[in-house]
C-alpha cells in the first residue's frame, strides 16, 4: 500500500473522513502518549492530553492548516499542551499554598488551623484525581471567579462542556468530603 502524503491525509480529515482520522489516531497515539509522559511523568494525564488533542483536531478539522509535517505538528501540539498542563498545575499548587498561608494567618485557634490544613490537602488530592480539563474548569470557576461562559470562551469549548465538567468535579468533591 503506497504511503499517503500528509497533505492528502489532512485533506481527507478536513472532509470528514473518519476512517483516515482513526488511522492517524491509531498510528500516532502510543508514541504521542509516551512523549507526553516524558514531560508530565503521569501516564493517565499523558493519555488525557493526547486524547484531548485528537478530540480538538477532529472538532477543528475544517479550519486546520498544518504547514509542517503532520507528525511534527502532533508532537509540537502535545509538547505545548504538556507545558500548559504543567503551568496550570503550578498555578493550582501556588493558589492552594497561598490560601493555606492566608487562612492559617487568619485562623484563631490551633484546632482550626489543623482542620483547615487537612481540608486544603483533601482539596488538592481531589483536584489531582480529576481529569485535567475538569480540574482546570473547576479552578477557573472557583478560584479565578470566572463564569461558565467566560471559561467556555477561554477554552474554546461549549458552555455545556463546562457545565458537565463542573458537575463531575462537584460530584467528586461531594463524594470525597462526606
Amino acid at each position: 500500500m503506497p504511503m499517503i502524503r500528509d497533505s492528502e491525509i489532512m485533506r481527507r480529515i478536513r472532509e470528514g473522513d473518519a476512517g483516515q482520522f482513526e488511522s492517524l489516531f491509531r498510528s500516532s497515539y502510543v508514541s504521542l502518549v509516551r512523549y507526553a509522559k516524558t514531560i508530565i511523568k503521569d501516564h493517565d494525564t499523558a493519555e488525557e492530553i493526547v486524547q484531548d488533542l485528537f478530540v480538538r483536531l477532529w472538532q477543528d478539522r475544517q479550519k486546520l492548516k498544518i504547514e509542517s509535517s503532520l507528525n511534527g505538528y502532533l508532537f509540537r501540539s502535545v509538547h505545548n499542551r504538556c507545558l500548559h498542563w504543567l503551568d496550570h498545575s503550578r498555578v493550582v499548587d501556588n493558589h492552594a499554598r497561598e490560601m493555606a498561608v492566608r487562612d492559617v494567618q487568619n485562623a484563631e485557634n490551633p484546632v482550626e488551623i489543623i482542620q483547615y490544613k487537612e481540608l486544603q490537602l483533601k482539596i488538592a488530592e481531589i483536584l489531582e484525581r480529576l481529569p485535567e480539563r475538569c480540574g482546570q474548569i473547576f479552578c477557573m470557576n472557583r478560584f479565578e471567579g470566572l463564569k461558565y461562559i467566560e471559561i467556555a470562551d477561554k477554552l474554546s469549548v461549549s458552555v455545556k462542556t463546562v457545565e458537565a465538567n463542573m458537575g463531575r468535579a462537584l460530584k467528586e468533591f461531594r463524594k470525597a468530603l462526606k
